[in-house]
């Protein structure tokens, strides 16, 4: 999922980092002076969970592997803008600090996981939860990822210095995130499902959007 320098063409590159940016400055306007100091330790912790989750990685055929990425996590327990920005904050330091993904493309990674999978996620979530909250956090953890990946698809494919097609590249990384994808959805309905026995106060995503991710007591949906 994370995207290294010399794979996408300039304009391509420019074109994420502007989109990233509005999605990401949008996510900062709509939570000017809603962060509390309940919420602050929050974000920290749920990003460094989600930091050391991405840090598993499991085998896949032909010598790579995958991880877990955590956007409809985020989503769902934080509320879009907040779990934009948490996300936000994982990608930024996995890019400068460990070498996760280029720093020239850091605009492409920043939208693919922290603005596609964290929306995604969300829309996904917030569609199905009257379905129940286990189908709605699976098939948000799943599809998430899986448009995610269609977004990596169609960057790469629509980059000349890429040696694929787009056809290719859409293909092969969104059939191969929708098989990935259930482990994702998987992880993202236990850990969700945890939550709300243990601490449902703590999955803020339950409530609207338009709170910005506030706790379900005080949000009006």
């Amino acid at each position: 999922m994370h995207i290294p320098d010399g794979f996408l063409d300039p304009w391509v590159l420019a074109g994420c980092f502007v989109l990233a940016a509005a999605a990401i400055g949008f996510s900062s306007w709509r939570l000017n002076g809603r962060l509390d100091d309940a919420r602050v330790p929050l974000l920290g912790v749920v990003s460094a969970g989600i930091f050391a989750a991405q840090m598993l990685n499991w085998p896949i055929p032909g010598g790579t592997s995958a991880h877990f990425v955590g956007g409809a996590f985020a989503a769902i327990l934080l509320g879009p803008y907040l779990g934009c920005l948490a996300m936000a904050s994982v990608v930024v330091v996995q890019a400068f600090v460990f070498g996760d993904g280029g720093v020239l493309a850091l605009g492409a990674n920043l939208l693919n996981m922290a603005v596609v999978d964290v929306f995604v996620g969300y829309a996904l979530f917030r569609a199905l939860v009257g379905l129940g909250e286990t189908i709605a956090a699976f098939v948000a953890g799943w599809g998430a990822i899986t448009v995610s990946a269609a977004a990596v698809g169609l960057q790469a494919g629509l980059s000349s210095t890429f040696a694929y097609d787009l056809a290719t590249t859409l293909t092969v990384m969104t059939a191969g995130h929708a098989v990935l994808g259930l482990v994702e959805g998987l992880i993202t309905v236990l850990v969700v499902r945890y939550l709300l026995d243990v601490r449902p106060d703590l999955v803020l995503g339950l409530t609207g959007p338009n709170t910005g991710g506030d706790r379900p007591e005080e949000a009006t949906v």
